[in-house]
């Protein structure tokens, strides 16, 4: 497996995150994760696609991503170059005799407790996927009821932005 994680820009419009699944989805590549979302610029949206591609098919996508009108621009985010995060909600069966390691679990791992009923928890983590895959293989004992992930999201590392490269090329 492959993974590649796209950072792409787009014009704030409607249709345009349908339009680029679609281009994934008629190259019958799957979507590991795929995240969305507002920029510091209220009239373009970052689309994060982490796809399992190989590095030719990757070159294509890109070129025919570039076609598609609302795209602005795209940028591959490689791991060592690019801070790159998942947001992790888990409910734990956590009974009084066991919430104290619970809690003691949580806090190693930098989470918070966002909910608290008589016999759960609400953990909220963020962090790398290895992170919280290490923190629910420490949970499972005391019992998953529910989880839900987010998709990844990232950023590049150091001064420049990918907006501002953007916005410069789509001026001129």
């Amino acid at each position: 497996m492959t993974l590649h994680t796209l950072s792409v820009l787009v014009e704030n419009k409607p249709g345009v995150l349908t339009r680029v699944a679609a281009l994934f989805a008629r190259r019958s590549f799957n979507i590991e994760s795929l995240a969305v979302g507002p920029t510091e610029r209220e009239d373009i949206s970052r689309i994060t696609v982490v796809a399992d591609v190989q590095d030719a098919p990757l070159e294509q996508i890109t070129k025919q991503l570039h076609k598609l009108i609302n795209v602005i621009k795209i940028v591959e985010l490689e791991t060592d170059a690019s801070v790159q995060r998942e947001l992790l909600l888990v409910k734990v069966r956590a009974k009084a005799e066991v919430r104290g390691q619970v809690i003691e679990i949580a806090d190693l791992f930098r989470a918070r407790i966002v909910d608290v009923a008589t016999d759960s928890l609400v953990i909220e983590a963020t962090g790398p996927g290895s992170k919280l895959s290490a923190l629910l293989s420490l949970l499972e004992p005391f019992g998953i009821r529910e989880m839900v992930k987010s998709g990844i999201v990232g950023i590049a590392r150091g001064p420049k932005t990918l907006t501002d490269r953007a916005v410069d090329r789509q001026a001129r």
